[in-house]
């Protein structure tokens, strides 16, 4: 059964995905749909694999590539201290990177803690009118 990652690419090459940033060699970039901290992406494989051993090779060293590429230009565009990835699988398993930004003015009890700690219910969802800059500047950053 497709999991929220196969339907996720599928709209991406579709073009029916709002969130999409930029497309990258290894899969998709895009602005998560629940902005726990402002610019957090997410990378998706295309094609979609079960984890990160499921690739080989090239596929694996491009989808890694790209997932540091994906934090430089998170780290040029928002002047993010640095950037934590995570590849987890648990909920859904199909390979995907969370690519979160974090930064110097975060609460005292959070800023040391893993962005899952945040109160996710609590969290802006993507809005295209209010992130459609945001997506502009770094699919921009992705293209250089």
């Amino acid at each position: 059964m497709p999991t929220f990652i196969h339907r996720q690419v599928e709209a991406a090459r579709s073009g029916q995905l709002p969130t999409v940033v930029h497309k990258l060699s290894s899969g998709w970039v895009v602005l998560a749909a629940k902005q726990v901290v402002k610019a957090y992406c997410l990378l998706l494989p295309d094609p979609v694999v079960p984890h990160l051993n499921a690739l080989r090779g090239a596929a694996r060293a491009q989808f890694l590539a790209d997932m540091a590429v994906v934090g430089d230009a998170l780290l040029k565009v928002t002047g993010a201290v640095r950037i934590n990835y995570e590849m987890l699988g648990n909920l859904e398993p199909a390979l995907h990177a969370h690519v979160v930004p974090r930064y110097r003015d975060e609460p005292p009890g959070l800023i040391t803690k893993p962005f899952w700690f945040y109160d996710w219910d609590q969290a802006p969802v993507f809005d295209a009118k209010r992130d459609g800059d945001l997506i502009q500047r770094i699919a921009q950053e992705l293209q250089r």
